[in-house]
């Protein structure tokens, strides 16, 4: 059975994107809404991955290499100033949509295996990362015209 391998991918996924937002939370700490917003979010995962626990042990936790790799891949770190402040926005929104198709892929497992359990904690999760991304839409929209049209 491959679900293993989506809920280690999520899980990893998860881990990654919370401390990312640690790290812009800090890096953009002059922004009150960011910090405050990234550090909530930051728990939403933390919470995320502690609800997969007990299923990652029912179902095993394969390792595939993608989660961390794609954290590599896109998240190099946190940015200075207004555009940094849009590119690290941007680099959490490509995290936070990789976090959401897993849990749409996890769900569509969970229904196929009728794993209620499994399908109630996936619709809670897939829920706050709708959230977290529109969230991310929203402020980088509120950002890109200072950041994109005054120079620096």
């Amino acid at each position: 059975m491959h679900l293993a391998n989506y809920l280690n991918l999520v899980h990893r996924s998860e881990r990654n994107l919370a401390n990312a937002f640690r790290q812009i939370a800090n890096a953009h700490e002059d922004e009150p809404d960011v910090y405050h917003t990234c550090l909530t979010l930051a728990n939403q995962c933390d919470d995320h991955t502690k609800r997969l626990m007990s299923f990652c042990a029912r179902y095993g936790e394969e390792a595939p290499p993608e989660p961390e790799r794609l954290h590599v891949e896109i998240f190099h770190g946190s940015r200075k100033g207004g555009l940094g402040l849009v590119r690290d926005l941007h680099d959490l929104y490509l995290m936070a949509n990789d976090v959401d198709i897993s849990w749409v892929m996890i769900k569509m497992a969970a229904q196929g295996v009728r794993d209620r359990q499994l399908l109630k904690a996936v619709e809670a999760c897939e829920g706050e990362t709708a959230i977290q991304i529109k969230w991310l839409k929203t402020r980088m929209k509120q950002a890109a015209p200072q950041a994109l049209i005054v120079a620096a």
